[in-house]
């Protein structure tokens, strides 16, 4: 597995580490939303509740990984290249995303510390942040909650984003971030010109 990123084209790992970025998210999210069809202090409700706070706190820890694969190589070049507005815009998206990876964890790490709760991290207990301060907790549940809609909407943006380069623009965007299917195939070349997807 190749694990440091070249002009042509993302490694292994980043790739892989995108796909299982964006599987951790979907979970996490669909736990705090599954958890409202169980009954409050219900044993489901409280399950769902845990993976939700194990699972983001697994996304602060691997989010560092990711930010050190984007920093250790190259960036892939687009093409054919996007205009510059659209590489700012992509810039500070990203930025968000990466921001929203690290902030909504230590939030929920800070909450579960405020409200006296252990925090769970697959059989590990990690050590609260703060004391136990109800006021503070329901701030903190606030602005978790605020952020975490933004985050919706981050996702839904860089999703469609994607799809707005491959159908639209039809540049190699998407190519990038897919594994190599076959030995040999140049994701170098825009996807207009091999044919596919007409």
């Amino acid at each position: 597995m190749h694990w440091k990123n070249t002009t042509d084209r993302y490694s292994s790992l980043s790739i892989a580490m995108h796909w299982l970025m964006l599987l951790l998210l979907v979970a996490i999210y669909a736990c705090i939303e599954l958890r409202e069809l169980y009954p409050k202090g219900s044993d489901p409700r409280e399950a769902l509740k845990q993976w939700h706070f194990m699972l983001g706190l697994a996304v602060f820890a691997l989010v560092w990984l990711r930010l050190a694969l984007r920093m250790a190589g190259a960036s892939p070049k687009v093409r054919p290249a996007a205009g510059r507005w659209q590489h700012r815009l992509a810039v500070v998206v990203h930025l968000a995303l990466y921001i929203f990876m690290i902030v909504m964890p230590l939030l929920g790490w800070l909450l579960l510390s405020a409200e006296g709760k252990p925090v769970p991290f697959f059989g590990l207990e990690l050590p609260a942040l703060v004391g136990t301060d109800a006021a503070f907790a329901d701030s903190i549940q606030a602005v978790h909650e605020t952020i975490g809609t933004i985050g919706y909407y981050l996702v839904g943006l860089h999703a469609v984003a994607a799809l707005f380069h491959h159908y639209v623009l039809r540049d190699n965007t998407v190519l990038l971030m897919l594994p190599r299917r076959r030995r040999g195939r140049d994701d170098r070349e825009p996807i207009h010109s091999r044919g596919e997807l007409q």
